[in-house]
């Protein structure tokens, strides 16, 4: 439900100190009748898509690995899944916001994943492989950010379902990770894809499910997409999610090996990761009085100050099992509260004709590059210092964001006094 804009006598309704803008605020008293029609559509879409991620992340290594490709052919490979998300997003958001067809974008894109995908089952060589996963991601990248652009236009500025519908992909990562271990073991690592394909068949099933919504282009004032990417406040926002994910390569690429390497269990490991999305799916389940409570700007702070905590208690404390706990833990702040305020901030440049090349451009700049030059950069430090470089430099990029946010908010101050 759209209350109109934010103002500082409500500090949930967005960012505080916005009287100029029409920033949508969070209700969380009335659900919209239409968004109700649309509810298992965008849960199950949530739930295979990133039960796909949960299958074929963890374990696309060991099926390169056992068809005869070298650790740095299979680091190639897995790399392009970051790679293609600074292309495919960009140009499918562009595609979808230029037709104002976005469920039909997300459809195709969606059946043309499946179709790609089979490439995988075939192949034997390394050039087979690359040139697969270079046409299947180019599509799959696609997928979250014009299902994010769908759902946040069919909420129309109230974005208290959101959490309830995203904790799906929660759910579905760590069910997907859960059984296709024990699966894997019995049957073989050649189920590995099976497992995938069928995922991402119901991927596109759901999305056949969604219907097109039309662009609320009275909610927000035109403005073109390079206008609006010259804007230092935009530029400084995309520089902290950036940074904010870079630092999260750190637990992305180095978590596993670092607790193995001070002596963790592979079970430990198991359950430590575990822990991280079981606190991420309990937030997203209660995000909603908590952004009533305290708004956008101040979780977003805190998601960052965190993070920094998190990296040095996993980089300095990991030794003591109750430490760790507590870092993972920290997941639902870092990565639930980061994501969600991240979304909702998102919206106050990027909606209507919009949206969906916003969603696109936050996943090409914070998961793409971020993830990709984050990996690269964190690679370079544990090779050289060692492995309690990289949770440093990780809280550092951490604290980076926070300024980079901070200046991103006060110029978006500045700018409504003009």
């Amino acid at each position: 439900m759209y209350q109109g804009p934010a103002t500082d006598r409500h500090p949930a309704a967005g960012i505080p100190g916005a009287p100029g803008h029409p920033f949508p605020s969070i209700s969380f008293l009335v659900q919209p009748a239409s968004w109700s029609r649309q509810t298992f559509s965008f849960a199950l879409f949530f739930f295979a898509y990133y039960g796909y991620v949960g299958v074929f992340s963890p374990y696309a290594s060991l099926y390169f690995a056992a068809k005869g490709l070298t650790a740095t052919q299979v680091g190639v490979l897995l790399s392009l899944m970051q790679a293609m998300r600074v292309i495919g997003p960009n140009l499918w958001g562009w595609v979808a916001d230029r037709h104002q067809r976005r469920a039909t974008v997300l459809r195709l894109t969606a059946l043309a994943a499946v179709v790609s995908f089979t490439g995988i089952f075939f192949g034997q060589t390394f050039a087979h492989f690359f040139l697969a996963m270079v046409v299947f991601n180019l599509f799959a990248s696609a997928q979250n950010p014009l299902s994010e652009a769908l759902i946040l236009a069919e909420m129309r500025g109230d974005y208290s379902p959101y959490g309830r519908l995203r904790l799906w992909g929660s759910v579905g990562f760590i069910a997907s990770v859960a059984l296709a271990g024990p699966l894997l073991d019995r049957y073989g690592v050649d189920t590995m894809p099976w497992i995938a394909f069928a995922l991402l068949v119901l991927v596109f099933a759901s999305s056949l499910r969604m219907r097109e919504t039309a662009h609320d282009d009275g909610a927000k004032p035109k403005a073109s997409l390079p206008d609006l990417l010259r804007r230092r406040e935009v530029i400084a926002f995309f520089a902290s999610t950036f940074l904010m994910i870079a630092a999260h390569a750190s637990l992305y690429v180095f978590l596993s090996l670092y607790l193995a390497q001070i002596g963790y269990s592979n079970t430990v490991i198991g359950l430590m990761w575990s822990v991280g999305v079981v606190a991420e799916i309990v937030f997203f389940f209660y995000q909603a009085p908590l952004f009533r409570r305290f708004g956008v700007r101040r979780l977003m702070f805190a998601s960052l100050l965190v993070a920094a905590l998190r990296f040095l208690m996993i980089g300095f404390g990991a030794q003591s099992l109750v430490l760790l706990l507590a870092a993972q833990a920290m997941h639902a702040v870092t990565f639930g509260v980061h994501h969600s305020a991240s979304i909702i901030t998102l919206q106050r440049w990027f909606s209507g004709p919009l949206q969906a090349r916003g969603q696109a451009l936050f996943t090409s700049i914070s998961y793409g590059l971020g993830g990709t030059l984050g990996g690269l950069v964190l690679s370079a430090l544990w090779d050289t210092f060692g492995s309690q470089a990289v949770y440093l430099a990780a809280a550092l990029f951490s604290l980076a964001g926070a300024l980079a946010a901070a200046l991103s908010y006060r110029w978006q101050n500045d700018e409504e006094r003009q």
